[in-house]
């Protein structure tokens, strides 16, 4: 079995592992106030999402999940095997606002999401059905707890064969969406904010590292990361 395993960043902050997911890891990082301020959502709303989604599952067998973000580089989930794969109607985006992980009420911080159009490659994991409970049920603790993303079967492609695959696509109707932003207010952001899991700058550049490891192309992240450098020099702050 592969998997599990995680990296250490550069920038600071502690790394999100399995054991701080199987801990409540949403919870310690909402210890400075009331959960409720953040919009965490609590287990049992957590477990029938978890449980509406994989009731849904049009195959059975073993389960494909596709990664576009720090899955990639920071799964902290086992899995059976992995493919480089391709999902078509969305694309990797800048779209979401966080308070608690990358970033601060004062200065929030940007994560990735799945917006619709487009194409977006990235990693297909295939976990073990023998898995599935406990691996889906670490990674609702770690994307589902605000409900920020939809959980959904989407067809995917990979070596010319197709397959569903469990994507997490962004909810546009949660208040964390950002909607249409300009794109300097981006730039600031993932420049700026950082937050317990660390700098937004680290988790872009980790995300564009691991992307350039698998020889996927992504022009809209490269250009971030040199905007990004460039807002930083500017700005006469340190790498």
């Amino acid at each position: 079995m592969i998997g599990a395993h995680h990296v250490g960043l550069a920038g600071g902050g502690y790394v999100l592992t399995r054991d701080l997911l199987k801990q409540g890891w949403h919870e310690r990082l909402a210890q400075a106030g009331n959960p409720a301020d953040y919009g965490i959502l609590p287990e049992a709303q957590l477990e029938a999402s978890r449980r509406a989604t994989l009731d849904a599952r049009p195959e059975g067998g073993d389960l494909w999940l596709f990664a576009y973000g720090s899955l990639i580089w920071n799964p902290a989930f086992h899995f059976l095997e992995r493919r480089i794969g391709l999902v078509r109607g969305v694309h990797r985006s800048f779209c979401l606002w966080t308070h608690i992980g990358r970033g601060t009420n004062e200065e929030p911080g940007l994560v990735l999401g799945l917006e619709r159009g487009g194409t977006c490659r990235g990693v297909f994991y295939r976990i073990g059905a023998a898995d599935i409970e406990e691996e889906t049920a670490l990674l609702w603790r770690r994307e589902m707890i605000t409900g920020a993303y939809r959980p959904a079967w989407v067809e995917g492609w990979s070596g010319g064969e197709r397959t569903k695959v469990l994507a997490f696509r962004i909810n546009t109707g949660h208040p964390r969406f950002t909607g249409a932003i300009e794109r300097a207010r981006k730039v600031r952001a993932l420049a700026l904010a950082e937050g317990p899991l660390g700098a937004c700058r680290d988790y872009l550049g980790s995300t564009a590292a691991g992307l350039a490891e698998l020889d996927i192309e992504d022009p809209y992240l490269r250009g971030l990361v040199a905007d990004v450098d460039a807002y930083r020099a500017t700005a006469g702050l340190g790498g």
